[in-house]
């Protein structure tokens, strides 16, 4: 799955030769992400290169997939993932995106492709956003996409040894009106391609 994104981004598949600018992108990132994420805390390029294998395996397996979201000029800004629960139909959407392209639209129009997708492809009945109560750039993603705010799970998630987030619990149902909002993403953006 790739698609074309506002401002000329794109979705593409990530693939081994992109560790070392997956990680200067991480690494230039890594101060504001592990506010919010475990991972970026310690992130070295060898975790860096473990993941592309794990989202690969995924891809394989039907478990899930992630894509790497590219500037106009074909660099690496961002990722955003979908894990799959095929015995419930379910679905969990993760992303993060470079500071020089927030504010542009871009998570938003990614997230929509991969909630396309979910629903038609591989043919999900819910989907879920999980962020941290005050990260409102990424709850604002799910509440602009029509995701519905079911609770928050407290100290649900574990972002270092000393904190542990709040997160905010969204979710989508395939039948959910909410739906269209997803698609005046998808057009304003470009339909996702397989």
């Amino acid at each position: 799955m790739n698609a074309s994104l506002p401002g000329g981004y794109a979705l593409r598949v990530l693939d081994e030769q992109d560790v070392g600018e997956l990680h200067a992108l991480i690494e230039r990132n890594r101060a504001r992400l592990a506010r919010w994420i475990h991972w970026a805390q310690g992130q070295t390029e060898a975790d860096t290169l473990a993941f592309i294998g794990r989202v690969r395996a995924k891809e394989q397996e039907g478990s899930g997939f992630s894509r790497g979201i590219v500037t106009p000029g074909g660099q690496l800004a961002g990722v955003v993932g979908l894990t799959i629960d095929r015995q419930n139909r379910t679905g969990a959407i993760g992303y993060w995106l470079d500071a020089a392209s927030e504010g542009k639209g871009i998570v938003t129009a990614a997230t929509a492709a991969l909630v396309e997708h979910g629903f038609v492809h591989d043919r999900l009945l819910r989907l879920e956003i999980r962020a941290d109560v005050e990260n409102r750039a990424s709850c604002a993603v799910a509440e602009r996409l029509g995701f519905t705010l079911e609770g928050v799970a407290r100290q649900a998630y574990s972002v270092s040894d000393e904190h542990q987030s709040d997160d905010a619990v969204y979710s989508l149902l395939a039948s959910d009106p909410a739906r269209n909002s997803v698609r005046d993403w998808q057009l304003a953006g470009g339909a996702p391609q397989d």
